[in-house]
């Protein structure tokens, strides 16, 4: 479904919500019917392709029942706990007005100007600059911010991002966000559990080409040597068509991602200049931002919450996010704003080495103009009353006994060039 204008977004994200839902439950069924393959070979190993194939579907028939329960128990779970869930991957917690005056002040007077809902606020300890909203109805919205963000962004930059994630709830964005999440985390898991349970087992080829129990000894063979050889390519067949199922549903759910049109992060950024009249705030922003929002200890499908994901694979094929620079060129063009360009990286991380081997090390060799660099320093000398020095160091002038410089008659204690 095209999106042509905002409302139209906003309805094809509802659409594509549902459709991710019904997607679901197709993968789910995918991959039980890899599942029954599996469990086909482990009972049976003598039996052919047809003969597999035919029995796994008579098995999804019976399980698909106990499967569509499954997979709507675990909406029904993510629909109520999915908030708690992304709290524990990644630390989040609820601040009051009182704990975050600044931070709440500025998300309240957005949602005050515009008539929105105010969203729960949440603050996650880590030195990452990054934010992201979550929430599938008005009672479950809420906007987590790193510490690190509020530390290095001022308060018109900090409203540009709040006003980029309350787009994000407006636009219907944050919804198709963590059904998208649901749909990873099932797949995820019914995925790692086929693959455990076919590395339990091994195949014999010695025996026959039968499938065997990795802890069982014994094993069994054919009848005869043709039907064992008919069997055996058969099961290998079948597990090689199990693997490829199970591949192509977690490559499935990944693609999922792709349905996160990367639309959506120009359309936040336009709806945050519109809600704080202020494109260079955003760019700021998104400047500050660039390069420094990995979160460590988060999965991949809550950095596709957060306003930037740095995290990129298969070049940028999957990525769900554009380019800062693209972003940035979006508002220079179409919202007036001005680019101060990239930002240098950072050398904080490298201020404790470099202070430590400065302790370890000798001291520093003493530049200056009162400086010996083989002896210790020589204070500057003092003027006496007439304006003249008391004493005249070596190595002075004629005519400027007090080594400083012509122009500077009364000395300057701190030197020329400042305090060393």
């Amino acid at each position: 479904m095209a999106a042509y204008g905002l409302y139209t977004h906003i309805a094809s994200n509802k659409f594509r919500s549902m459709l991710l839902l019904a997607g679901l439950f197709a993968l789910v069924y995918v991959l039980v019917y890899a599942g029954a393959l599996v469990a086909e070979v482990v009972i049976n190993g003598n039996g052919t392709v047809a003969y597999y194939l035919s029995h796994a579907f008579q098995d999804l028939k019976v399980a698909a029942p106990v499967a569509t329960v499954v997979a709507a128990v675990w909406i029904v779970i993510a629909y109520f706990f999915h908030q708690s869930m992304i709290d524990a991957v990644t630390g989040g917690h609820d601040v009051t007005r009182k704990e975050e005056p600044r931070l709440y002040n500025l998300l309240e007077n957005l949602c005050i100007s515009r008539g929105i809902t105010m969203p729960k606020l949440k603050i996650m300890e880590s030195p990452a600059l990054n934010a992201f909203a979550t929430g599938l109805n008005p009672r479950q919205y809420s906007i987590t911010v790193t510490t690190g963000l509020l530390d290095a962004l001022n308060d018109k930059e900090i409203e540009a991002v709040l006003g980029h994630e309350l787009t994000h709830i407006k636009n219907g964005d944050v919804q198709l966000m963590v059904v998208a999440v649901i749909i990873a985390g099932v797949v995820g898991f019914f995925g790692e559990l086929f693959f455990r349970l076919f590395t339990n087992f091994s195949w014999s080829s010695g025996s026959g080409g039968s499938w065997s129990s990795g802890s069982s000894s014994s094993s069994r063979s054919s009848s005869s040597s043709s039907d064992s050889k008919n069997s055996g390519g058969g099961a290998v067949i079948v597990i090689i068509i199990a693997i490829v199922l199970i591949v192509v549903a977690w490559l499935l759910s990944q693609v999922v991602k792709l349905a996160l049109s990367r639309s959506r992060e120009y359309l936040a950024d336009a709806g945050s200049v519109e809600l704080t009249k202020d494109p260079d705030a955003m760019i700021s922003a998104l400047r500050k931002i660039e390069n420094r929002g990995e979160l460590p200890g988060a999965t991949s499908a809550v950095m596709e919450l957060c306003v930037d994901n740095p995290r990129e694979g298969f070049a940028d094929l999957f990525a769900t996010h554009p380019s800062v620079q693209s972003r940035v060129d979006a508002l220079v063009k179409f919202a007036g704003g001005h680019d101060p360009g990239p930002l240098p990286p950072t050398e904080e991380a490298d201020e404790p080495e470099a202070q430590a081997d400065q302790q370890d090390g000798p001291p520093p060799l003493r530049h200056g103009p009162w400086d010996d660099a083989s002896g210790p320093a020589t204070p500057p000398p003092v003027p006496g009353p007439s304006g003249t020095a008391d004493s005249n160091p070596v190595g002075n002038p004629p005519g400027n006994p007090t080594g400083n410089p012509i122009g500077n008659p009364m000395g300057n204690p701190m030197g020329p060039w400042g305090r060393h």
